[in-house]
């Protein structure tokens, strides 16, 4: 029996991240794996953030760098321990409860495009986020981050139209989503990334006092929380709801090379 492949040292850089997305989104192709589809989008979001450090968009270069890469690491990691482990089919795992929604979800077929970037979102943002950012800057030095971490809302907000208009592209029906039941009351409709990111911003002011010994009680709050937002945009409510994802699904590529292409 061979021995386990040693565990990637964490990325040191941005270039580094970008290097280690190029390689998840390449097995991803060769694999014919979902789990492509949240890495491309990722990719494309880290080189934004690395050119907004190069133009001066933030108050401290260095300082968001070094969010930006403690922030992707917690997703390298938490993919890297999915591929050790092989199929997620038990709650065995050490990984966050939100994470293991989202590769459950990324190995399914029903789930549309959008539910595969939105659970990766998720988990990203509303459990990852705040602890890199209680990482980065513990104590005092979090109100000083303050503006930098807002200033990603900007560059997002940039990308959002770019990114429905690639989605549109391998997805065809998915305007049919918001025809299907206006008055809805589903996650997946109601999932707002600036929510998100104000709810990371209020994990890490909890986190930041703290010694990192003492977060944990936090941490199982805030995974709990977003675990059951995973499950309700993976499954919204709704009979009618649900047969207009299954339909919009229907007419979405199946081709997952295309898809990561076009979301890269």
């Amino acid at each position: 029996m061979s021995a386990p492949a040693p565990q990637p040292a964490p990325a040191r850089t941005i270039q580094e991240v970008i290097a280690r997305l190029d390689d998840i989104i390449a097995r991803s192709i060769r694999e014919q794996s979902r789990l492509g589809y949240f890495a491309a989008l990722y990719r494309k979001v880290t080189i934004r953030v690395k050119e907004g450090i190069a133009e001066g968009r933030f108050e401290n270069g260095p300082r968001m760098e070094r969010l930006d890469v403690t922030f992707a690491n917690r997703y390298l990691e938490a993919l890297d321990q999915l591929r050790r482990a092989g199929p997620v089919q038990s709650s065995d795992f050490s990984l966050p409860s939100c994470w293991l929604v989202a590769f459950k979800a990324a190995a399914a077929w029903r789930p549309i495009i959008l539910q595969q970037l939105l659970l990766g979102t998720n988990a990203h943002v509303n459990f990852d986020l705040g602890i890199a950012a209680a990482e980065i800057a513990p104590g005092d030095e979090l109100p000083s981050l303050r503006h930098d971490f807002d200033e990603i809302n900007n560059i997002l907000a940039s990308l959002v139209g770019q990114v429905e208009s690639e989605i549109d592209k391998v997805s065809p029906w998915i305007k049919f989503l918001d025809h299907i039941d206006p008055k809805a009351d589903v996650a997946i409709v109601n999932f707002s990334l600036d929510k998100a990111r104000a709810s990371a911003w209020d994990l890490a002011t909890k986190l930041a006092p703290l010694s990192p010994s003492l977060w944990k009680p936090h941490l199982e709050i805030r995974d709990l929380e977003a675990a059951a937002l995973a499950e309700l945009i993976w499954h919204p409510v709704g009979l009618i709801f649900k047969l207009g994802l299954l339909l919009i699904r229907s007419r979405e590529s199946n081709a997952v090379a295309r898809v990561i292409e076009v979301l890269n």
